[in-house]
């Protein structure tokens, strides 16, 4: 059972590995991604934003519309009052009371809005803020990622060009050593022909009998001078 546990926990660590691993190959488009998302729920609380800020200008106008209402009917109330009609008066009175109710309410909404946009526009600023600094941060990235691509390709040009440099100073020797060998070669055989012709030469005079003619001639005149003597 240990060992099973064991090897499952290797297995998961190998899993997490492969996922780290993934996940750094494809880091910089993730965080691309990551950007567009709260990009885009930035710009959905902008439009909450925008639909609280409606609904607290409603509010306020129909507080305005019922404040508006409310001073008529009490107008209505009074003028009830001076004709002595006080059960028109008192209609008018409940109907006034149930308009400041929807005031009070009216009021409370507005209020209740306010709060709420006052709430998401500072959100909305900080979100902003830092949504500029983490663009400008990933921008640094991506340039930083982009010089070091660049140098890792330049060093690699550089490491092939050196190792190519050396393989053509290889071949260069070689053919240097050949063109030494083969000159060696052509001078040997010219020392070998002119070796022979020399040969040549004196067998021909040997068998004119120059060459031996001359030499018998100074053996003779020696065996005279040594009979003389």
């Amino acid at each position: 059972m240990n060992i099973w546990a064991k090897m499952m926990t290797a297995l998961k660590g190998g899993i997490n590995e492969a996922g780290e691993a993934v996940v750094d190959s494809q880091a910089l488009r993730i965080l691309d991604q990551e950007l567009r998302d709260a990009s885009e729920a930035l710009k959905q609380s902008k439009d909450s934003l925008a639909e609280i800020i409606a609904r607290e200008k409603l509010a306020r106008q129909k507080g305005k519309d019922l404040s508006a209402k409310i001073e008529e009917h009490e107008g209505y109330a009074l003028k009830a009052l001076e004709k002595g009609d006080e059960p028109l008066a008192q209609e008018v009175a409940i109907k006034i009371a149930d308009l400041e109710n929807q005031l009070a309410q009216e009021q409370e909404a507005e209020a209740d809005f306010k709060a709420n946009a006052d709430k998401l526009r500072q959100v909305i600023a900080q979100t902003e803020m830092n949504l500029k600094r983490m663009k400008q941060q990933v921008d640094t990235v991506k340039a930083t990622e982009n010089v070091q691509r660049a140098q890792a390709a330049v060093a690699e040009r550089h490491s092939g060009s050196h190792s190519k440099m050396r393989t053509a100073m290889d071949s260069l020797e070689r053919i240097k050593e050949k063109q030494a060998l083969k000159a060696a070669q052509m001078a040997a055989a010219e020392e070998m022909s002119e070796s022979s012709a020399d040969a040549s030469l004196q067998e021909k005079l040997e068998k004119a009998g120059i060459a031996g003619s001359a030499k018998s001639a100074d053996d003779v005149l020696a065996r005279l001078k040594a009979k003389k003597a």
